[in-house]
């Protein structure tokens, strides 16, 4: 049966819900505090979590703005999402099941906008990066945060095929250069980018998303056949776990005057 992109997106992430509530990937990590710090600054009235999957960003903005609207494509995930804000006592945050390219929201609807480890499974990557400025205030902060790819053809190829293996939802981990020329295109100000280097322990990052044990054996072949210079530089271990580039950006909408 053939299924739209939409539907991999449903279908990978809705039976896997809880464990993205529970990932220590997802649930911590020095760009979550920094998010927050900019949140705190801002005080935003309403602020928009796009691509929310456990709900991480939406749960730290809630302590600073007054309402916070969290959008994702999986219904069982905003369940989710909408259950642990309950219990955590976070009752000015609102789920949305939209696709990030047709967000449900009029115009300049938001002062503040975050996306977290979302962007490489969209669709149409720079439709959403549209969409995230249309219903943003001239002005306000949009924070980015994803895998970022690699500037070597060689070490990309190795991380999309991994990612896709790994999850068939993946579209792509978008370069530095690329992130700065699409922002800018879609109306935003890039004021500030800052990398990190992740671990991911192997056996969590293919149980998290129930990758078919054939999968599993092709990601290992690869990295076993891996070049000197990519084993390198992605960290891979003897049992499959390895290092990522991850990419913080801060941008702004930009004002009339600025485009």
């Amino acid at each position: 049966m053939i299924r739209s992109h939409d539907a991999v997106v449903e279908t990978q992430f809705g039976s896997q819900a809880a464990a993205y509530v529970s990932s220590s990937v997802h649930s911590s990590g020095e760009d979550l505090d920094a998010l927050a710090q900019i949140c705190a600054r801002v005080r935003p009235d309403r602020a928009l979590d796009i691509g929310t999957g456990g709900g991480h960003v939406a749960y730290r903005l809630a302590q600073h703005a007054r309402s916070v609207v969290a959008v994702d494509l999986s219904s069982a995930m905003l369940e989710v999402v909408a259950k642990t804000a309950r219990e955590r006592g976070l009752s000015n945050i609102e789920t949305m099941n939209a696709s990030v390219e047709r967000l449900p929201f009029d115009d300049a609807s938001f002062e503040l906008a975050a996306c977290r480890y979302s962007a490489h499974h969209w669709r149409d990557w720079e439709a959403g990066l549209r969409e995230a400025r249309r219903v943003l205030k001239p002005g306000s902060p949009a924070i980015f945060v994803d895998v970022v790819s690699p500037a070597v053809p060689a070490f990309d190829t190795h991380l999309q095929a991994v990612e896709l293996l790994r999850d068939p939802s993946h579209v792509r981990n978008y370069s530095e250069a690329e992130w700065a020329a699409a922002l800018s295109r879609a109306g935003f100000r890039v004021h500030r980018c800052e990398k990190r280097r992740i671990r991911m322990d192997y056996e969590s990052w293919v149980g998290r998303m129930q990758t078919l044990e054939a999968h599993r054996t092709a990601i290992r072949s690869l990295q076993q056949l891996a070049a000197a210079q990519t084993a390198t530089y992605f960290g891979i271990e003897a049992d499959g776990s390895f290092s990522i580039d991850t990419l913080q950006i801060e941008a702004s909408a930009c004002r009339a005057h600025e485009l």
